[in-house]
């Protein structure tokens, strides 16, 4: 076991520590402030504090873990071993920056309770992120400085035990819209039929008609198509329906169809389910608890998985609406307009309320990649798209992590903005399971 001599233990530092050695090093610890004590110790020790009291193991501590409240830090930056460090403090140390601090500051999220830019959708926009600014977006860095910590705790003391951290990948498939054209009641397919001719878009006009009528697969109904896929591949996937009542940007199928509730219940047998939170949710909290009932009640089965419509993320409120809620896990953290990490991990972790400073029951699994980031933000060509993710994969491999994807159902239909992405879908999982 690691004695650890910090001047004082607050739950900040309680909460990055286990993180950092549970979670992603496998490894037991202990938290000392008495001086003498460590001083006498003979266990391998860690002196996380301002300055060394000898030759020990030291990492030199900023004050981040240690205060309360939220105020504009100094992000001291660098390159240190090839990799993106933050907090450094001075070369003459063996380990140079603060990792705790500096992974604290990154997985609790801590750059988005200050004062920031927002887009169109009234989310976070990434540019005011350090990750994006530094460049250091597209890779695990807190798993990587924790690696780096485990060679420098291996060479001074190689009795340490750790617990093996295995590689793994978890497919994800939003349903924001079940059906392009079936299950949209008379009153919408009608307004549709005529803007299609109003437009001069016969081909939606022929296509939507044929697929009411029987005529045509509707090309969103991909159900099957994934299935396959994750047979072939033996994947793990999670569902999310989106069940919030028609609104400006929640235009998924009604709720009352029982084609879609049959679609729900049939994937809920087969795969594990979570609640879609509808965009209008965030500002209507009493919307969530009445979209995951109808879950519950179509998939026979308690709710505890969750992610946010148009990911749509607000802190500390949306993580808290969660938790009023019951659920234990959530999958929104990832930017839309960007790959990569946006709290700077691939291992899941537990929701920091900054505002309250308590760890909460919350699991934040990030994700990685989501097609709709590669093909409309960041406009990526299905053909482009595959060493992109691959990358990105390699990038969580290197540190044994998890590796989570993002679909849609209307992304493998190979239909308008989506022709020629039907197979990524299919490279991605190959990707990732090889």
């Amino acid at each position: 076991m690691l004695l650890i001599f910090a001047p004082k233990i607050t739950p900040r530092l309680r909460y990055i520590f286990d993180f950092i050695f549970n979670d992603i090093l496998g490894t037991d610890f202990q938290i000392t402030t008495d001086k003498d004590e460590f001083i006498r110790s003979n266990s391998p020790k860690l002196n996380y504090s301002s300055a060394p009291f000898g030759n020990e193991m030291f990492v030199p501590a900023a004050n981040l873990l240690f205060e309360r409240g939220i105020r504009e830090q100094e992000l001291s930056f660098n390159i240190w071993n090839e990799t993106p460090v933050l907090f450094y403090t001075h070369p003459r140390y063996e380990f140079p920056f603060d990792l705790f601090a500096a992974s604290f500051y990154l997985i609790t999220r801590y750059e988005e309770y200050l004062p920031h830019l927002r887009d169109i959708y009234d989310r976070y926009n990434p540019s005011a992120s350090v990750a994006v600014k530094k460049k250091f977006v597209h890779k695990p860095v807190v798993d990587q400085w924790a690696l780096h910590f485990k060679k420098f705790l291996s060479k001074n003391f190689p009795e340490i035990q750790y617990r093996e951290r295995k590689y793994n990948y978890i497919s994800t498939i939003d349903i924001d819209n079940a059906y392009a054209y079936l299950e949209k009641g008379l009153l919408r397919s009608t307004a549709a039929y005529i803007r299609s001719l109003l437009k001069f878009e016969l081909k939606d006009f022929s296509d939507r008609l044929r697929s009411q009528l029987g005529l045509m697969h509707d090309p969103y109904d991909t159900y099957t198509m994934q299935l396959e896929i994750q047979k072939k591949y033996n994947i793990k996937v999670i569902y999310f329906f989106l069940l919030g009542d028609y609104d400006l940007n929640d235009k998924n199928v009604s709720y009352d169809s029982q084609r879609y509730r049959s679609l729900i219940q049939y994937l809920s047998d087969i795969a594990d389910t979570g609640i879609h939170p509808s965009f209008a949710s965030n500002a209507l909290p009493q919307k969530l608890n009445k979209e995951i009932a109808r879950l519950s009640k179509t998939s026979r089965r308690e709710v505890k998985k969750s992610r946010q419509h148009f990911l749509k993320l607000q802190f500390p409120h949306t993580y808290r609406q969660l938790l009023e809620n019951d659920i234990t896990d959530d999958y929104s953290m990832g930017f839309a307009q960007i790959t990569g990490f946006r709290a700077g991990t691939c291992t899941a972790f537990r929701f920091y309320d900054l505002d309250r400073e308590e760890m909460t029951k919350l699991k934040v699994h990030p994700f990685a990649v989501m097609d709709a980031t590669l093909r409309y933000y960041m406009n990526i060509s299905p053909q482009e798209s595959g060493a992109h993710i691959l990358s990105l994969i390699n990038e969580v491999k290197a540190v044994n992590g998890t590796f989570i994807s993002l679909w849609h159902n209307e992304s493998l239909s190979d239909y308008k903005q989506w022709k020629g992405w039907k197979n990524v879908y299919e490279e991605v999982v190959r990707l990732a399971v090889s």
